[in-house]
C-alpha cells in the first residue's frame, strides 16, 4: 500500500487480487447479499485508492483497509437498508467435493445454515466483531484497531458475542427441536 501512496497505482490491483476474498466474505456475512457484497468490495478499493495518503507506515494495512470497509457498509445500509433475510446462502457457500458421502454433505450444509440463521439474529455489531475475528481471522489488536476500541475490549466483545450466539443456537434447537 505504501507503493500505492507514492504513486505506483498499478500495485493496487496486486492488493485486490490478494484481498478482495476475504472483504468480500466480511460484506456478505454483514449483508447476505451477493451482488451488492460484491460493487461494495469495489467501492472499498476504489476508496482506498481515493484516500491512500490517509495510510501510513504505522498502519496495518488490514485494519485500515476493514475501516474503510466498515464505512462504505453503514453508506451502503443507510441508502438500500438492508432486510435480515437471506438471498442466496448458497451462493457464498464452498462446494463441497472429495470423499465424503451425500448424508455428511447434506449435514454440513444444514449447520452451515443453522449458523448462518443463528448469526442473522445477532445484533449488528455482533454480528460484525464474530466476523473480523472468526471467519476473517483477525486478531484482537486488529479487531480493536479496526472498531476503535481497545484489544482487551474487542476479546471481551467477542466472547459475549459467541455467549449470544450459543444461546440464540440453543433456543432455535429447542424450537425445531434440532
Amino acid at each position: 500500500m505504501l507503493q500505492v501512496k507514492t504513486g505506483d497505482v498499478d500495485r493496487m490491483g496486486l492488493l485486490f487480487e490478494r484481498h478482495n476474498r476475504a472483504l468480500y466474505g466480511f460484506l456478505f456475512h454483514m449483508t447476505h447479499r451477493r451482488e451488492a457484497s460484491e460493487d461494495m468490495v469495489q467501492n472499498v478499493f476504489y476508496r482506498m485508492l481515493k484516500y491512500r495518503h490517509t495510510f501510513t507506515d504505522e498502519s496495518n494495512f488490514a485494519a485500515w483497509m476493514y475501516h474503510i470497509a466498515r464505512n462504505v457498509l453503514k453508506d451502503q445500509v443507510k441508502k438500500y437498508e438492508f432486510a435480515n433475510k437471506y438471498d442466496h446462502i448458497d451462493d457464498h457457500e464452498e462446494k463441497i467435493s472429495g470423499g465424503t458421502s451425500a448424508d455428511e454433505q447434506l449435514e454440513k450444509k444444514q449447520a452451515r445454515t443453522e449458523l448462518y440463521e443463528a448469526m442473522r439474529k445477532l445484533s449488528a455489531d455482533d454480528r460484525e466483531i464474530l466476523t473480523l475475528s472468526r471467519f476473517q481471522e483477525l486478531r484482537y489488536p486488529q479487531v480493536g484497531e479496526i472498531m476503535g476500541i481497545t484489544a482487551g475490549a474487542a476479546r471481551v466483545r467477542v466472547h459475549r458475542a459467541i455467549q449470544d450466539l450459543k444461546n440464540i443456537y440453543i433456543k432455535m434447537e429447542r424450537k425445531t427441536g434440532i
